[in-house]
């Protein structure tokens, strides 16, 4: 059987090839914490369960709706986005998508094509790279600073004739990073001027902590907001990752040019899953914030520690999302591998922690640690890696070899 170019250039993803392992070895009785996956730990609060199960025996979940989702839910997105950041969208400028993951990729086969180039942060989410390539287009990595930002002058070096699109991803996958009004304002001044259409994915837009906030390029109004493409969900903030509910905002004619695309590929999203997300989104948002204190809880507790384990490096405390993102080249060293993914191998198969490879980022000599998981386990994990790094830091001390550990 022979392949398409498309399909063999793919490379599967790195966290669900981890979470997958990590399952497999827990399946197999080994105790395996799974710190691999950007997956909350909580189960959907349970209005939003009952709200699903009561249009279920209503009889509402058991048809098509539109393509573009249900104009219910359309208006409690708009309804939401209107509360939260103080915008107005039609529902004519919103589609509805099985999960952000599916909006992002739709968006990449509506807006570009052989020869375009995309612009993305290094590091940043494993799929974006994909979702480009797989539009026949170019994915290109743009190098950022020491708080992992983008800046004009990095961009500058980056862009060419044949860019097309810029993806700002705040809180961002995999760092935690958050950018400031001030930084969107000179990015989308920037992507304004170089007509180049901006993507922000906010989808940990409300996971922010320790008195940081989030912004949004469409907050900024005029041309940048006109020039930028919203994608958000449900998944993060609602704990509702099974549920598979995404969306995208933005002018009504790229919407109709997404709805067709839709309409020959998933269809509409589960019409159940539609009806939770507006629970979801007309909540009081009460348990979502429970929900964002415990991860906030969750960094405060264990960044302390990972920073003193011997090897890592996490130089600037993350402000959103619930990852991670450790330098480990000198741990490397203690341990004598020469690529982060060796080094993820063994953390995996003798301190028994999943962790992903930086280099699935586009950031090698580092890996994502996600804290989406309980307080115990991730207290656990860390003292595993602590203990598993220490061996060789007291082998190298008692060799009397010096090495850096933070």
């Amino acid at each position: 059987m022979k392949f398409s170019k498309r399909a063999m250039q793919v490379t599967p993803s790195a966290t669900i090839q981890v979470s997958s392992q990590a399952k497999k070895m827990i399946r197999n009785g080994i105790d395996v914490i799974n710190l691999g996956i950007g997956e909350p730990d909580f189960t959907t609060p349970t209005t939003i369960d009952n709200e699903a199960i009561t249009a279920i025996k209503n009889g509402k979940t058991s048809f098509y709706t539109p393509a573009s989702g249900l104009p219910e839910l359309k208006q409690a997105i708009a309804d939401r986005i209107q509360t939260d950041y103080d915008i107005h969208y039609d529902t004519a400028q919103i589609s509805v998508t099985t999960g952000a993951k599916m909006a992002l990729y739709v968006l990449m086969q509506v807006l570009v094509e052989q020869g375009d180039e995309v612009l993305l942060p290094k590091p940043s989410w494993v799929s974006y790279h994909e979702q480009v390539k797989l539009a026949g287009a170019t994915p290109v990595m743009v190098d950022t600073d020491r708080n992992f930002k983008i800046t004009t002058v990095s961009l500058d070096q980056a862009v060419t004739a044949t860019t097309k699109l810029l993806i700002i991803n705040t809180p961002q996958n995999p760092t935690g990073t958050v950018y400031s009004e001030a930084d969107l304002k000179t990015i989308g001044d920037w992507a304004v001027n170089h007509q180049i259409i901006m993507i922000t994915d906010d989808i940990y837009g409300k996971l922010v902590y320790n008195q940081n906030r989030f912004y949004s390029p469409v907050q900024l109004g005029g041309d940048i907001a006109a020039n930028t493409i919203l994608v958000s969900g449900v998944s993060k903030t609602y704990s509702m990752t099974g549920w598979r509910i995404g969306y995208i905002a933005g002018n009504s004619e790229l919407i109709q040019r997404v709805n067709s695309v839709l309409s020959h590929s998933t269809g509409n999203p589960a019409t159940v899953s539609q009806y939770a997300a507006i629970a979801a989104l007309r909540s009081d948002q009460s348990d979502a914030e429970r929900m964002r204190q415990a991860f906030e809880n969750r960094l405060n507790t264990i960044y302390p520690l990972v920073q003193k384990i011997p090897g890592f490096d996490v130089a600037v405390k993350p402000e959103g999302a619930f990852y991670l993102f450790p330098r480990i080249t000198e741990a490397m060293k203690l341990a004598g591998v020469s690529s982060s993914a060796e080094f993820v191998k063994l953390l995996l198969n003798e301190a028994h922690v999943a962790v992903v490879d930086g280099d699935a980022f586009g950031l090698p000599g580092y890996l994502r640690l996600s804290y989406a998981a309980s307080l115990a386990d991730l207290k656990t994990a860390v003292a595993r890696i602590d203990k598993f790094m220490n061996q060789f830091l007291e082998k190298q001390v008692s060799g009397g070899i010096g090495i850096e550990t933070n």
